[in-house]
């Protein structure tokens, strides 16, 4: 059988649990090689185990993304050993603490806007370079409604994700005449930790997958999806374009 994406290179942040990990074998089962970027080393094994069970192929990179120097080394690195990056996918996140603006710790609020907005800032600046080098970069950025309904007492994750938005819509715009398509995704309430963090008595059951939800982006990394500067809505299953204020 042909795997759609053989050959292709695609980096995952955030690889080690969630819709991450399930991204990333997803992608590789579509015949990608893996770059799969995570904190934590033992998540990233077992990644690698389920990849090489599947067929695939890894190579496991333990980093924190608030790493800006480590980030640019990653880039550099990659250029080296492969000259170029097909697939960019931006998924690692944090949603830091429940509670009323005015009681948020500056802490909770730069570590959430760290790893959510500017480390997905610093991949833009340093994968741009080897996206341009593909014949077809695709990047996929997971954002959340968060960022547009304004939740109560999740200001500095909606913030973060606002902040993602603006981001990834810029770069569509100073993109949009080469080989790069970047857009975002927002899978809505799905069965992962970070869920069950923030909402601890709901039934992890009535959720959708990590594993549901990969299925919906494999297909916008590939050649073939020529979208850019779209959110893709899971819970809709509708590709959205963003309105421009008149």
């Amino acid at each position: 059988m042909t795997q759609p994406l053989s050959s292709r290179i695609a980096l995952v942040t955030g690889a080690s649990r969630g819709i991450g990990y399930a991204t990333a074998r997803a992608l590789a089962r579509a015949g990608a090689h893996i770059v799969a970027v995570a904190r934590t080393q033992g998540g990233l094994e077992e990644l690698d185990d389920a990849i090489r069970t599947d067929g695939g192929t890894a190579t496991l990179v333990p980093l924190d993304m608030t790493d800006m120097d480590g980030i640019a080394r990653l880039g550099a690195a990659l250029h080296e050993r492969h000259g170029k990056l097909d697939i960019l996918v931006g998924n690692a996140g944090v949603s830091g603490t429940s509670s009323p603006l005015g009681h948020t710790d500056p802490k909770y609020w730069d570590k959430v806007m760290a790893v959510n907005a500017t480390a997905n800032f610093q991949l833009i600046r340093c994968m741009e370079p080897l996206l341009q080098k593909s014949d077809a970069g695709r990047a996929v950025f997971i954002t959340s409604g968060a960022a547009h309904k304004a939740i109560a007492y999740m200001g500095p994750y909606a913030a973060s994700k606002a902040a993602l938005d603006a981001l990834v819509r810029v770069w569509a715009n100073e993109t949009a005449t080469t080989n790069i398509r970047a857009n975002l995704f927002s899978p809505g309430p799905i069965r992962t930790r970070m869920r069950a963090t923030v909402m601890p008595g709901e039934d992890p059951m009535i959720l959708d997958t990590p594993e549901q939800v990969a299925e919906f982006i494999v297909p916008m990394c590939a050649p073939s999806f020529t979208e850019s500067g779209k959110c893709f809505d899971y819970p809709s299953k509708t590709l959205m374009s963003f309105r421009t204020p008149a």
